[in-house]
C-alpha cells in the first residue's frame, strides 16, 4: 500500500500539510473507511441503473460526487496519515476536539 502512496500525492499532500496539535482517533479512520465504501456502493448502484436505462446522462452528476466522495474517503482512509484522517474530520485546528 506505501508503493501506492506517491501516486495519490495530490490528494495526500495538502492533507498531511502543517504542524501543531490534532486530534486523531482510530474510529476516525473506520469511519472514514466505512463513509467511502458506502458511496462507492451507491456509485455502483447509479452505474447498475443508468446502464438499465440505456445511460442516460441525469446519473451523470450524481455518478461523478458519489465516486469523487468515494475515492477520497476511500484514498485517505488507507493511505493517508494519522493528521490527514484528522484534517478531513476538521480535527487538526485548536478546539476542533
Amino acid at each position: 500500500m506505501k508503493s501506492l502512496k506517491p501516486l495519490f500525492q495530490f490528494i495526500l499532500g495538502p492533507l498531511e500539510k502543517g504542524e501543531g496539535p490534532y486530534s486523531y482517533r482510530p474510529s476516525h479512520r473506520k469511519i472514514l473507511v466505512a463513509v467511502g465504501v458506502l458511496f462507492a456502493f451507491l456509485c455502483g448502484v447509479l452505474i447498475y441503473f443508468a446502464s438499465t436505462t440505456g445511460g442516460a446522462t441525469g446519473y451523470l452528476i450524481p455518478l461523478l460526487v458519489f465516486g469523487t466522495v468515494s475515492a477520497v474517503t476511500l484514498i485517505v482512509g488507507f493511505l493517508g496519515s494519522d493528521r490527514a484522517v484528522a484534517k478531513i474530520w476538521g480535527q487538526d485546528r485548536p478546539g476542533g476536539d
